[in-house]
């Protein structure tokens, strides 16, 4: 099985517009949600927007980064050509920020990598992932 080097998994995965996030509910199972993200001074950042429309902007994911902060994240490729198949996961620790200068740049490189974050740029919190492992497999 083809692995990713280090330089090509953050690569591959800075360069994903989505990720799918998976935090743990209280009682264990998994929580798996898309999100946009930025890959920022080696910290995926996410923050919580107004334009995808959402019930309310107290997200579960948030309460269960808050109870237990264990998170994994993974960005892929799929093609009905399997020998271009690709995959990066991340694991790490996460936080929520509610204000101070690292969430005010990654909102600033949240807009600049979305579009439509231009006309209507995030205010929520930002979430924080401290990267501690990463992963990566290609099919070539």
């Amino acid at each position: 099985m083809p692995s990713l080097d280090p330089a090509e998994q953050r690569a591959r995965f800075a360069a994903a517009p989505a990720a799918r996030l998976a935090t743990l509910r209280p009682d264990g199972s998994p929580r798996l949600v898309p999100i946009t993200f930025v890959l920022l001074d080696g910290l995926v950042c996410s923050a919580v927007d107004e334009v995808k429309p959402k019930t309310t902007t107290r997200l579960a994911r948030l309460a269960d980064v808050r109870r237990d902060p264990r998170v994994e994240l993974v960005v892929d490729h799929y093609a009905d050509d399997w020998s271009t198949l690709w995959w990066v996961r991340v694991g790490g620790t996460a936080a929520v920020h509610e204000d101070g200068a690292l969430r005010e740049r990654a909102l600033a490189a949240l807009v600049a990598k979305y579009r439509p974050y231009a006309d209507a740029p995030p205010d929520g919190v930002l979430l924080v992932v401290t990267p501690t492992r990463w992963t990566g497999w290609t099919a070539r």
